[in-house]
């Protein structure tokens, strides 16, 4: 397949996505080129695009953005050397780069928020969903926020986030469950889908203003890094392209977390 073939087979079946206005496009390279081996990474930093490049791979398929704003990158990219050497390193290696966010942010049962879900434990069936269509809310048996927070850690571990940022009385019973990633995490939309925890990223929430508020308002939070959440997502997208799209082989690189944990943890007063 072309490379813009790519990018057409996953806008084609993502009705919820307006071409004219979509980040969902390639972003740098050739959009016909013939696509046969993929790269799916979250972020399409420069060590991805290093380690497309050296795989040999025609395509690196990104979530996020090669140049550090949301659309229109080549456009507002900024006049920088880190910004000129990655685009020219980019350009000289023939390598695509395609963008693939907008459909898959919603791809139903394995787009990014069910799969970070099902990599949760919480399976991939919510019993609601907010109006955006990226805040799901899932019901479990009652467990205090600490032990459901413990679990969460031991899963996030597996990626390279080894211990998660918890708001709220630990031994506070929690059953309805809000999940979201990136943008999608706005708490308040949460409690109104009934939640009694919200588990947010770091991009999508601020401390000072919708946490703070949660934390007044009774409602616990669980924090992780958006690398994180959206990771197993990469693992579904990979996996998809090589069932649903013939004559094209992707290979997974992981991300994970984009930070690593420094120093002793300790709880306040010990």
């Amino acid at each position: 397949m072309k490379a813009i073939e790519i990018n057409q087979h996953f806008l084609s079946k993502a009705s919820w996505v307006d071409p004219a206005k979509t980040v969902d496009r390639v972003i740098i390279g050739d959009p016909q080129k013939e696509v046969r081996r993929v790269l799916v990474t979250w972020i399409a930093s420069f060590r991805a695009v290093r380690a497309a490049v050296e795989r040999g791979v025609d395509m690196l398929m990104t979530h996020e953005p090669t140049f550090w704003v949301h659309a229109n990158e080549l456009e507002k990219m900024e006049k920088s050397e880190i910004a000129s050497d990655k685009r020219g390193f980019i350009e000289r290696s023939g390598l695509v780069v395609l963008r693939n966010h907008d459909a898959w942010d919603r791809w139903p049962e394995i787009g990014i928020p069910w799969a970070w879900a099902q990599f949760l434990g919480l399976g991939n069936k919510p019993v609601a969903t907010g109006a955006n269509g990226y805040q799901h809310r899932y019901d479990i048996e009652p467990l205090r926020l600490d032990e459901f927070a413990a679990r969460v850690a031991t899963r996030t571990a597996t990626i390279g986030e080894c211990a998660v940022q918890v708001v709220g009385d630990g031994k506070r019973p929690v059953s309805h469950i809000g999940v979201g990633t990136g943008c999608g995490c706005d708490i308040r939309t949460f409690q109104e889908m009934g939640c009694d925890l919200s588990v947010v990223c770091d991009d999508g929430s601020c401390y000072w203003a919708g946490i703070q508020r949660a934390e007044d308002d009774g409602h616990p939070v669980i924090r992780v890094n958006h690398g994180t959440s959206e990771e197993p997502g990469m693992v579904t997208l990979a996996r998809y392209i090589n069932e649903d799209l013939p004559g094209v082989k992707a290979e997974h690189l992981p991300h994970g977390s984009t930070f690593r944990l420094v120093g002793e943890v300790r709880r306040p007063h010990d």
